[in-house]
């Protein structure tokens, strides 16, 4: 609770027992689906989701929408296990769901493959709209490079347009979140999938925000996590008068071109305040608008053994943060904690 209503995470990842993952091992050593699938108990599952309860409870999160853990999506192994692992995976969320209604929302994977298996994404339809209108999920996770080789078209390309066209008709948001990455370039770093967030999450951003895809598709709306990824260093509309292209000495500003259109994007693309760092988070507040983002924490996650200096809390304990942030209004933290998303995600109840 903040202030005495509810807080909504947009951001989680659900938690599962021992049996979940040696599940998916023992998949990719077999390489191929196995039985009848996976079957946990309640009593299994329940005990899983006790520390992942008492984590939400100390950071004050009353609902938090639960997806796959991006690093166990699978998107790069091949069709027959990506679909067989995405039902699994959805079935668990949906039964973390129905263990603890008032407390989650499940945001659905999608089976999404390698391009050159597929030559777009009309093969996650089928399972968004099984997630949606079978297990009653909100939303859906979208990877825009699913087989880390960044082959993948950009999120403004035909490619995506099945997905979107169904999404827009189910009226479900997408949630941008990146997964693994093959480029050999990242392999000395530690964690080098963090990385990946922010690059394929901030161009994820810029294509969306320079094509004409919430043109053909009005009422997609996308949520981008991470607050998009990273930030601009250009002055507002800087880029679309030519400064941020040039440089050149000699060559000074100049104003917009007339024939410049600019696009509202604000009803179709939104970001999530999953940042771990104060400053950052506070000029993407800045610079995406406060209207345009959402409260995510991604608790538990990579945050949760890191301790935040300056409150003293675990880094996603993120209610804190927000609430110390001076320019920030009563108003628009309850937009952040709850009211933007009710009316994204079109929820009456929470």
């Amino acid at each position: 609770m903040y202030n005495g209503e509810k807080v909504l995470d947009i951001h989680g990842h659900h938690s599962t027992p021992a049996q979940f993952r040696a599940y998916a091992y023992n998949l990719i050593a077999l390489r191929t689906p196995m039985g009848s699938g996976l079957h946990i108990t309640d009593e299994a599952m329940g005990e899983a989701m006790t520390r992942h309860l008492k984590i939400l409870d100390e950071r004050s999160v009353d609902v938090q929408f639960i997806s796959p853990r991006p690093v166990a999506m699978m998107h790069w192994e091949q069709p027959n296990l990506v679909e067989h692992w995405t039902r699994t995976t959805n079935d668990v969320i949906h039964q973390t769901c129905r263990l603890h209604p008032t407390r989650f929302r499940g945001v659905a994977q999608l089976p999404q493959v390698s391009v050159s298996y597929s030559p777009d994404t009309s093969n996650c339809v089928e399972e968004l709209e099984r997630s949606v209108k079978e297990l009653g999920f909100i939303a859906a996770t979208l990877n825009p490079d699913p087989a880390g080789d960044r082959k993948t078209p950009g999120m403004n390309d035909p490619y995506w347009f099945p997905l979107y066209e169904k999404a827009q008709e189910l009226k479900t948001p997408l949630i941008v979140h990146a997964s693994i990455s093959r480029d050999p370039r990242l392999a000395i770093i530690p964690h080098n999938y963090q990385y990946n967030f922010m690059t394929e999450q901030s161009l994820a951003t810029l294509l969306l925000e320079h094509s004409d895809v919430f043109t053909r598709y009005p009422e997609l709306r996308v949520i981008i996590c991470h607050c998009g990824g990273t930030l601009s260093r250009f002055i507002p509309r800087a880029e679309s008068s030519g400064i941020a292209g040039g440089g050149q000495v000699g060559i000074g500003s100049r104003a917009p071109a007339a024939h410049v259109e600019e696009h509202d994007w604000s009803d179709n693309l939104f970001f999530d305040t999953c940042s771990y760092d104060q400053d950052f988070l506070e000029t993407a507040l800045k610079q995406r608008g406060v209207d345009q983002m959402m409260f995510g924490t991604e608790a538990p996650g990579s945050g949760t053994g890191v301790l935040n200096p300056d409150t003293g809390k675990p880094a996603d304990d993120m209610v804190p943060v927000i609430d110390r942030i001076s320019f920030l209004t009563a108003d628009d933290k309850r937009k952040l904690f709850r009211e933007t998303t009710m009316r994204v995600f079109a929820l009456y109840e929470d």
